[in-house]
């Protein structure tokens, strides 16, 4: 784990070990090239006696966010701890357009009431892992919404249509015939006049952000006669499937306000294939803590199902504390390992006849009536260890206690 130091204390061979950890660029010559010019950026910065400026922006789309929008937080910390100064830009103007980025279709705009809930919860969740005293909160809109139709004009005179029509997702719905709007270009040319407006040393991303950042970006500020800035591209981390993109729609990811013994489980669920990306993107270890762990497993010197539990002690202890983080191993232990039922199950006491479903939303452990169903239709409702099938299923006062479990982790002890 890195400490907060100056940036002229840590050699700056090691400082670039660091931030370069986890990121990738599609080839290993860019990466060189990105590596060279942070030495280079580094040095200079040493030379002047100043930290690096540092920004990462983050479009509120949603009001939650899950491990996987935390990794380039995550930079942002290391770039914290080693001295430099770290943005948290809130992109309360490019929401309204939307990344398409990563979409093969248009995405739905936004209104900028929904953009600011949104935005409300995302700095509190960022605090989880970035150091709060040591952060700059900056919204785009500062700059953004005073940019008249001329600016744009000579913002855009330096791009060509091509150089969009490039970006593989815009390539491949051109080439199906779906409809590219105009608007959707907009978003490179305003991410990359965040960098312009900062005027900034580094911008953090993930992989997907390669056009934004690194040629957008780069290119502009070179424009507006500014050094350009280094791109630090992180990996994209996969779910708990190990393969597809962490989402919340596809019931992959695991939410950062999740309750640590449910964290915990998740982390135990993902394949041990997916656990050195997890080392390097989602945790506080070094390069070499992340090396010792890759070569243990691969010797076999530690078995696998050690290290996973590492690993979600550790992400635990991130977002929740070490005293969380211990006993949710302890609980996943007993409930797992020796497949016995947690003793500090919530009870509930059944006065009268209820329906299944309606006794699963009362008791929160689904968030509506359609999961209910969709999980007792699955086999993911068992009641004194039995899976149930019947949605139907009407419980009733008994004389002994009975269990009702959702998944493999929630429990509730029905008394009378």
């Amino acid at each position: 784990m890195t400490t907060s130091t100056d940036p002229g204390q840590m050699p700056i061979d090691e400082q670039v070990a660091i931030l370069m950890q986890g990121t990738s660029y599609g080839d290993e010559e860019t990466k060189r090239q990105m590596a060279a010019e942070l030495r280079g950026r580094l040095m200079e910065a040493q030379r002047e006696g100043r930290p690096l400026r540092v920004y990462c922006g983050y479009d509120p789309t949603k009001p939650d966010l899950h491990v996987g929008h935390t990794i380039t937080m995550r930079k942002l910390r290391q770039f914290q701890d080693l001295g430099h100064e770290v943005t948290f830009l809130i992109g309360s103007y490019t929401s309204l357009v939307g990344d398409p980025s990563d979409k093969n279709k248009t995405r739905p705009l936004m209104t900028q009431q929904e953009i600011e809930e949104n935005a409300r919860t995302y700095t509190d969740q960022a605090f989880k892992i970035l150091d709060r005293d040591k952060t700059i909160i900056r919204h785009n809109g500062e700059w953004l919404a005073g940019l008249s139709l001329v600016d744009l004009i000579r913002i855009a005179q330096n791009f060509t249509v091509q150089q969009f029509l490039s970006r593989e997702n815009f390539a491949l719905r051109y080439e199906k015939g779906d409809p590219i709007f105009l608007h959707e270009t907009f978003y490179a040319l305003m991410q990359a006049y965040d960098a312009v407006a900062m005027n900034t040393d580094v911008q953090v991303g993930g992989t997907d952000q390669l056009f934004n950042i690194l040629v957008a970006g780069r290119k502009l500020q070179v424009a507006m006669d500014q050094k350009p800035q280094i791109a630090i591209l992180t990996d994209i981390l996969p779910g708990t499937d190990g393969e597809i993109r962490m989402s919340k729609s596809i019931g992959n990811a695991i939410g950062i306000l999740d309750e640590p013994n449910d964290m915990y489980g998740k982390v135990m669920s993902i394949p041990d294939s997916a656990m050195p990306i997890y080392f390097k993107l989602a945790t506080r270890y070094l390069p070499d803590q992340v090396a010792e762990i890759e070569a243990a497993l691969a010797d076999g010197s530690r078995h696998p199902r050690d290290v996973k539990m590492e690993l979600a002690r550790e992400i635990v202890a991130i977002f929740h504390s070490e005293q969380d983080a211990q006993a949710a191993e302890e609980h996943f232990v007993t409930v797992f390992q020796q497949r016995e039922l947690p003793d500090d199950m919530p009870e509930h006491r059944l006065t009268e006849r209820v329906g299944l479903i309606a006794l699963l939303n009362e008791l929160g452990m689904v968030s509506s009536n359609s999961e209910a169903r969709r999980l007792i239709q699955q086999g993911g409702v068992k009641l004194d260890g039995e899976t149930v099938s019947d949605l139907r299923l009407e419980l009733e006062p008994a004389a002994e206690p009975r269990v009702l479990q959702v998944g493999k982790r929630k429990f509730a002890r029905l008394a009378s």
